[in-house]
């Protein structure tokens, strides 16, 4: 009797605590600006410009033996009227995706954003997290974010290593793989992508430095494209660079971005972006800020166009 009560009671005490582990968090952000916009060669226009304003769940249960299965579920939506901004509620431009991770590292299944574009471009846009009408506008986004299968191995010294394939299924029928790095040493942060479209001659490469210094954080990136942009574009180099100052709670930014010419197109095909920003933090989560920001296009690829803007964002 004393013996089944003790099996019992081990029993219970291993089903309790492997359901305990069990956590589901929701998470989002919500920003918007209100713009003076100029497209072209048009009249200038008061917009509300909302900038990637998302919500979703976590999830996370684990499973013992140092092992976790998580979820992401993130659906985008426009603060402006309430709509979303996809025809999917879960993925678009947001995330829908099961991973299972532990000492073998992360396999992730599902719809989720090119880690590749993570590591270098999103990594070096500080000042509105790459959102927004003075977000990157000469970066060559060649992956597909859907039908994807990924492995990411264990840190090691500081570095990490993604990489992913899309199914031939994908929304524009063609295989994309993806791989990513990723080095974190003290004030010193690397990273390098690269992504190629199966069968087709679309790829791209990418390498990207930050650095911080006390209250100043420089970094940049090159990307090296090919039919980026268009099908017959040909190859192109890509540079941006971008810093950021701080002062207690006040951010000031600077960030500057060069397109090269397509080898193939004639004419002037390259084009300048720069942006001048203020972020003004009220909390960890909270803060106004202010920009401008201007595309000089040489050509017909990206369109001239510029924007002053105020704006709140505020994360949860």
């Amino acid at each position: 009797m004393q013996r089944s009560l003790i099996i019992a009671a081990a029993l219970a005490s291993i089903g309790a605590s492997s359901f305990a582990q069990s956590t589901v968090n929701l998470y989002g952000r919500v920003n918007v600006t209100i713009e003076r916009q100029k497209v072209g060669s048009g009249d200038h226009n008061w917009v509300m410009q909302n900038n990637a304003s998302r919500f979703g769940l976590r999830g996370t249960e684990e499973l013992g033996g140092g092992m976790k299965a998580s979820f992401v579920l993130e659906h985008r939506f426009n603060i402006n009227n309430g709509q979303a901004t996809n025809t999917a509620f879960w993925g678009g431009a947001g995330q829908a995706e099961v991973n299972l991770s532990g000492g073998f590292g992360m396999v992730r299944l599902g719809h989720f954003t090119s880690e590749a574009y993570y590591a270098t471009a999103d990594y070096v846009s500080m000042h509105n997290h790459d959102t927004g009408t003075s977000s990157d506008a000469f970066y060559a986004f060649i992956d597909n974010s859907s039908n994807k299968v990924a492995y990411r191995a264990p840190s090691f010294g500081g570095a990490t290593f993604e990489g992913s394939v899309t199914s031939s299924d994908s929304p524009n029928s063609q295989r994309t793989y993806d791989l990513a790095a990723n080095y974190d040493k003290g004030p010193l942060h690397l990273g390098a992508g690269f992504t190629k479209r199966h069968d087709t001659d679309a790829k791209q490469f990418a390498l990207r430095a930050l650095y911080e210094m006390g209250a100043f954080t420089v970094g940049g990136y090159v990307q090296r494209d090919e039919d980026g942009f268009g099908t017959a574009f040909g190859s192109r180099t890509t540079v941006r660079l971008a810093g950021m100052y701080t002062m207690g709670n006040t951010e000031l930014h600077a960030n500057w971005g060069r397109a090269g010419d397509y080898s193939d197109v004639a004419g002037d095909s390259s084009a300048n972006q720069f942006t001048l920003g203020v972020n003004q933090n009220l909390s960890k989560r909270t803060k106004v800020y202010a920009f401008y920001t201007k595309i000089d296009d040489k050509g017909f690829i990206y369109g001239d166009f510029s924007s002053v803007a105020v704006g709140l964002r505020h994360n949860f």
